[in-house]
């Protein structure tokens, strides 16, 4: 039995009839080398290898309890009931089985809330594809994971090669748990809250020495504050959302992105939101919509240290940044985004990775979920400037190929929640040579989601041309200046300027 922190439940209690808050995983094999081969890849190939690392992946056999009351934040036990077959189903794609017929199944499944009686997971094994090619969509709950804990259950199960590798057991075997009684709930509630005011204490102080790190920062020249959430511009893309969903993806050139990033000294992060600063331009652009300034985008940021790698649950910070949308040069606006993630990484090392997780144990937890289902049933999100425009998330995923059940990876696309007021997530994972785009909004809201998708290459194509063209104009041979006559040509050249033309005698 296990507490979730504030930050886990926080993540529970945002979950609205509107507002799904799993984060998901959409992955596309082709098993056509593994049947060449005489093998297969179904989805009881899957269910077996899961089955078999469900000790590496603690949160696929862990459910929730809920305290009486609500009294305090919610427990984990490991499920009496745990059964594998109701977590992994079957769905098929129509004909013909492409990137938005996927995309559009994969839309609905997600819009389904996890249930809260059985582990907060779930697998979907879609068949169907071109090419005989295999896909699954994996749904898990923020509440049990972040961006970094899920890549690691990410890697727990895959393997390195078409051989499924047999992880053995650890030394002490899974065992359910009983499920606690109202009593015993109380019990471990109470001795928690009773340590509240200490944790308070230190919360305080280190809120007060954030406050002097961030005022002692701002102070130096040439440092500037972060944007602060709730001075976003409004666009139709932050009203309220519905319980629809909408799904398009896109997969780009680690290579070519690279190739910008060291040709104008920026990051690979850096890239990425330039990317998505230009679709979203070019978006708005297109429906005719005056966006009355930058736009601004909340980055998620692991703050996990190197020794929590293997923990679950959520050590994730975040940073506001300006998308620079109102700069037409995409040269000169990546170099903006740059300067903006300098600042805003500069900032969120001053304020420290700990006080969102300090204050976020001090929620209410029956307040804060009336609060969130009253906010979204009363469209309040309509009726105030946004927190942000746009959450963007870059995931760092293997620089190598990987492999599930024998079958290869060929792209792995991530998703991420939406809520009212932030209805886009854009959220990219690397595989090998590949950035993959996963892109999930509300149909309601964002009516073209793969014009979004396709901006993405198009925002690409512009950086790449201007390096072309900078090659280009580097290599192209010099042009020899022509040589200057000499003064006694000089003159002999004005002196013939200087004499009439005298007309030739007609023939």
């Amino acid at each position: 039995m296990k507490r979730l922190t504030g930050l886990d439940a926080g993540f529970l209690w945002m979950e609205t009839p509107t507002s799904a808050m799993h984060v998901s995983g959409l992955a596309i094999y082709d098993p056509g080398d593994l049947v060449a081969d005489g093998g297969t890849f179904g989805i009881e190939n899957v269910r077996e290898m899961v089955r078999g690392r469900l000790h590496l992946a603690p949160p696929f056999r862990q459910r929730l309890v809920d305290v009486p009351l609500q009294l305090h934040f919610p427990l984990w036990i490991e499920d009496p009931d745990f059964d594998l077959d109701r977590h992994i189903r079957r769905a098929a794609v129509p004909a013909p089985g492409g990137a938005r017929e996927l995309a559009e199944l994969a839309a609905e499944l997600n819009a389904i809330q996890l249930d809260r009686t059985r582990p907060l997971w779930e697998m979907w094994y879609i068949e169907g594809l071109q090419g005989g090619r295999v896909a699954t969509l994996t749904k898990v709950h923020h509440a049990a994971m972040d961006g970094a804990s899920g890549s690691e259950i990410t890697v727990a199960l895959f393997d390195l090669s078409p051989e499924v590798v047999q992880h053995p057991e650890p030394d002490e075997p899974w065992e359910p748990d009983k499920v606690p009684s109202e009593v015993e709930m109380l019990g471990y509630a109470m001795s928690s809250l009773a340590r509240q005011p200490l944790r308070v204490l230190k919360a305080l102080r280190r809120t007060g020495q954030a406050a002097l790190d961030v005022r002692n920062l701002t102070r130096q020249p040439g440092h500037d504050l972060a944007p602060l959430p709730f001075t976003a511009p409004a666009t139709s893309i932050n009203g309220a959302i519905t319980p629809r969903r909408s799904i398009a993806t896109r997969s780009i050139s680690l290579t070519d992105v690279k190739r910008v990033k060291n040709a104008f000294g920026t990051t690979v992060n850096d890239v990425v939101l330039a990317l998505c600063a230009g679709t979203l331009r070019r978006y708005f652009e297109q429906r005719g919509e005056d966006v009355d300034g930058p736009l601004l985008a909340m980055v998620p940021v692991s703050v996990r240290p190197e020794e929590a790698r293997a923990d679950m649950g959520n050590q994730v910070s975040s940073m506001f940044t300006s998308l620079a949308t109102d700069v037409e040069d995409p040269v000169a606006r990546l170099a903006a985004i740059h300067e903006g993630m300098l600042g805003a990484k500069e900032q969120h090392r001053a304020i420290g990775a700990e006080t969102l997780t300090d204050w976020a144990e001090f929620a209410a937890p029956a307040v804060f979920g009336r609060a969130m289902r009253l906010y979204a049933r009363m469209g309040l999100a309509d009726r105030h400037r946004p927190i942000f425009n746009v959450t963007i998330s870059n995931v760092p995923g293997p620089p190598f190929a990987l492999y599930s059940a024998g079958a290869k990876l060929e792209a792995n696309f991530p998703l991420g929640p939406i809520f009212d007021g932030a209805a886009l997530n854009i959220t990219v994972m690397s595989l090998e040579d590949s950035l993959d785009f996963g892109i999930l909004t509300c149909p309601d809201v964002v009516d073209d989601v793969w014009a979004l998708a396709d901006g993405l290459q198009a925002s690409l194509d512009e950086l790449l041309a201007v390096i072309e063209a900078a090659a280009a104009e580097a290599a192209a041979p010099a042009v020899k200046p022509k040589r200057k006559p000499t003064a006694k040509k000089a003159s002999a050249a004005k002196k013939a300027a200087a004499k009439p033309a005298t007309a030739k005698p007609a023939p």
